[in-house]
């Protein structure tokens, strides 16, 4: 996987910890890590080992040391970026689940994890007990501060209404944004009815969206599409999320992993506009002038800096 375009995500007592974006964000079984193979063979950007939803009450003391095992596997060299980037949905951090979270989060949170997928976010307090219990898993393993990234998932009304005080809980989250599917838990905390469209959420993808961009969350995501057959559906709804300003999506499927990725990586044909562009603007400005017509279409200094930031990402420009 490409770690073109790393930025660096500032932690709060002002470590910094480098970023990437993710465009494919593949969900595994806590419980199937020999699954982790195929992820990587789909091209994943990241896997995501669920030890929520996908693990039975009865299984998850199992999968959680299964999954402590694969992620203690993918330990790297300082400075090597491992082949899929690891991260883990642990429990709830909350009474209701006998603190499952808690203890799924020390067993986990080890040098070859990139990070942890917070379920059940309702508000910044929960993103700041997030952060500390991180904190001291990174003091514990040696690690410098802000080394775990930190996804919330906004799955309450109340998280969905209060992203960007979410956001500004913890520097270490980079990839916060809006996951919406079909009969979960979204559905049900707003009432909306799922359509192949995927229009009734598109205000709320949105303005989750906005809300992680406002917060300086540098890497937003988005998902889920739950046909596993219908790629070209999925493709649509990639493309819409993509519209929108997000830079990956939380898939189900390896098979939708290829998908998801060409729909979040420009093609040649826009970074060869990228570098025209930037080019007519710079020779308009040799001669004096602020905006050039280019291709059809009036073009400045502010287009060029779009131009330049999207080759620095992913032409390496």
């Amino acid at each position: 996987m490409s770690s073109d375009g790393d930025t660096g995500a500032t932690h709060t007592t002002g470590v910094t910890t480098r970023r990437v974006p993710l465009r494919s964000l593949l969900f595994v079984p806590g419980s199937r890590t020999d699954w982790l193979p195929k992820a990587e063979a789909a091209g994943a950007d990241a896997a995501i080992l669920d030890l929520e939803d996908a693990v039975p009450e009865v299984g998850k003391a199992a999968a959680r040391e299964a999954v402590a095992e694969a992620v203690a596997a993918d330990q790297v060299t300082a400075g090597t970026p491992a082949p899929i980037r690891l991260l883990v949905r642990i429990n709830a951090l909350d009474r209701a689940t006998g603190w499952q979270g808690a203890d799924d989060l020390r067993a986990v949170a080890r040098p070859g994890l990139y990070g942890i997928v917070l379920p059940k976010v309702s508000g910044p307090e929960d993103v700041t007990t997030a952060d500390r219990l991180l904190a001291w898993c990174e003091r514990e393993h040696g690690l410098p501060e802000g080394h775990f990234a930190l996804l919330p998932l906004l799955e309450t009304a109340r998280g969905l209404r209060e992203a960007y005080a979410i956001g500004r809980a913890a520097a270490r989250i980079a990839h916060l944004g809006a996951v919406t599917a079909p009969g979960g838990d979204v559905e049900r905390a707003i009432g909306y009815r799922w359509t192949p469209q995927g229009e009734e959420t598109r205000e709320l993808r949105a303005r989750a969206l906005l809300d992680a961009r406002a917060a300086d969350r540098p890497h937003p995501v988005a998902g889920l599409w739950a046909d596993v057959a219908d790629l070209a559906g999925l493709r649509r709804f990639a493309e819409q999320n993509r519209a929108l300003g997000y830079e990956g999506m939380a898939v189900i499927h390896p098979s939708h992993v290829p998908v998801v990725n060409e729909v979040f990586a420009p093609d040649a044909e826009e970074l060869a506009r990228c570098e025209r562009l930037i080019a007519a603007v710079e020779r308009a400005q040799a001669k004096g002038a602020g905006a050039v017509l280019f291709e059809g279409r009036m073009v400045d200094e502010a287009m060029a800096a779009t131009a330049r930031h999207t080759l620095a990402r992913h032409g390496g420009g």
